[in-house]
């Protein structure tokens, strides 16, 4: 089978390699669509500090069901899953509490185990799950990135009054708008960003204002207005502080990345206003939720979509991703 390795930091191949079997409670997917994520480019540089190497790479994809493991009940072949990249213990403290997404041991399919980026991927049973006839196949692989933002509103708790500020039209920042609007309601959400065709994008996918920061100063631009929800969803380590100093009193900040750099800010900026700050990593068993959701119709998966390529056009579609944000938002591998 052809897999997409990342052999070292640097050095992406299109490889063959031997068909993986599934161990006694995996399920083995043929994969047919795959999307790319920035931390899939982050491997491809040596910039992922939890990745292992050689690793085929791929956290977010969908296909078919075409064997299973000795644990695993036979009818399940056949059927068609997007799979939860996430891979956790079970009994740890994280796990115990229904914080798998931050276990002990924590392993994610795509950075520490061989993922979906190949024509066939094997993960745990529970972690493949099964897909109304109403998602269509080229738009089953955006569930995953659109588990991002559940986790994340899940402990912001959005309100229909509330007013959201996202930091970053980008895919993550654009599925939280989709999110904040179509399942919450929330009736203002506010996006800054510093590329124009981005914040184009925001609007398309439900924002009520823009903002472009990289002339003028956000605080002149919102000339008072004091959020009462903000996403940073661009992970610049300057972000935090000004997120804190804008914020309305009270108000919840949720925090999405991994920036190593430091940022600086006092504790007078956060308990003088009494601000609640979330982080957020990966997902925490959000998948039926977000199914749920595309079932309904409350998001729309295909407004992310500005790009198919063959698998074998890998390298030029990673490249694609990561040099034009203005004309590219989130790229589809096809494996068939």
């Amino acid at each position: 089978m052809k897999s997409v390795v990342i052999e070292q930091p640097g050095e992406l191949v299109l490889a063959e390699r031997p068909q993986p079997q599934p161990a006694p409670d995996e399920v083995r997917v043929r994969v047919t669509f795959a999307s790319i994520c920035g931390s899939d480019v982050h491997i491809w540089h040596g910039h992922n500090p939890f990745a292992q190497y050689p690793r085929v790479i791929g956290h977010e994809f969908f296909g078919v069901i075409d064997a299973v493991g000795a644990d695993v009940d036979a009818s399940r072949i056949g059927e068609r899953v997007a799979v939860d990249p996430v891979v956790s213990c079970g009994h740890c403290y994280p796990c115990s509490v229904g914080r798998p997404n931050v276990c002990k041991t924590l392993q994610v399919i795509g950075v520490h185990r061989d993922g979906g980026f190949s024509e066939y991927a094997v993960a745990p049973a529970q972690n493949a799950h099964r897909l109304p006839a109403t998602i269509p196949d080229k738009l089953a692989s955006l569930v995953e990135p659109f588990t991002i933002a559940a986790n994340i509103t899940a402990f912001l708790k959005p309100q229909a009054d509330d007013i959201a500020l996202i930091y970053g039209a980008g895919p993550m920042g654009l599925t939280a708008i989709q999110v904040l609007k179509g399942v919450y309601g929330v009736r203002q959400v506010l996006v800054v960003d510093r590329l124009p065709e981005r914040l184009a994008l925001a609007q398309e996918n439900g924002a009520d204002r823009v903002f472009n920061n990289s002339e003028f100063p956000l605080a002149a631009q919102l000339e008072g207005v004091q959020p009462t929800l903000i996403i940073d969803a661009a992970c610049h380590p300057a972000i935090l502080a000004e997120a804190a100093a804008l914020a309305s009193p009270a108000a919840r900040i949720g925090l999405l990345g991994f920036s190593g750099e430091p940022c600086s800010i006092t504790q007078q900026a956060l308990t003088s206003k009494e601000l609640s700050l979330f982080t957020s990593r990966l997902n925490s068993n959000r998948f039926p939720q977000v199914i749920d959701w595309m079932e309904q119709g409350l998001i729309q998966p295909e407004k992310l979509v500005t790009h198919y390529f063959p698998l074998a056009e890998i390298a030029r579609a990673m490249t694609l991703f990561e040099k034009d944000p203005r004309t590219c938002c989130k790229v589809i591998l096809q494996m068939d």
